[in-house]
């Protein structure tokens, strides 16, 4: 394994080790306390457990397609969506009524796990569009491409 290859596994890993195994490993043991916690979305509790369900599969499929490069464009994208779909259903800090308040404020600290979302967004939106103007149309041409990640030599 050359140096090169090891930056780009290390680098993909770090955009995906909040999900998997961390966020997924504690959703499938806290399985209850996850579907409590995603009433805060909705007071249903059937479309609770159906966003658990599906946010753990989002968290371990599209996980293992930014790692193994196999549509990892797509699978940047839809976890790019769903970081900014939690940012705002979990992390809405302009509901705390102490967010403007001096000193300790949950509101404050709420409003940085919300940016910290969309900056990991932001991550995932550079393996989708590339780093370069040019490089948006890839994803449009051909949405499940991977930029095959591992190749040394090659442009995707």
């Amino acid at each position: 394994m050359t140096f090169e290859i090891l930056v780009a596994i290390l680098t993909r890993l770090s955009l995906v080790l909040l999900f998997l195994p961390f966020s997924a490993l504690d959703k499938a043991l806290n399985f209850g306390a996850a579907i409590e916690q995603a009433g805060q979305a909705t007071s249903n509790r059937t479309l609770a457990k159906a966003l658990i369900l599906t946010g753990l599969f989002v968290e371990v499929v599209m996980s293992l397609g930014v790692l193994t490069g196999v549509a990892d464009r797509l699978a940047a994208f839809i976890l790019s969506g769903y970081c900014a779909v939690t940012a705002i259903l979990f992390k809405q800090f302009w509901r705390a009524p102490d967010f403007r308040l001096r000193g300790p404020s949950k509101g404050r600290e709420t409003m940085w796990d919300f940016l910290k979302n969309f900056a990991v967004a932001g991550g995932f939106l550079l393996i989708t569009f590339g780093t370069q103007a040019d490089d948006v149309g890839a994803f449009f041409a051909d949405p499940l491409s991977s930029t095959t990640p591992y190749s040394i030599g090659t442009t995707p």
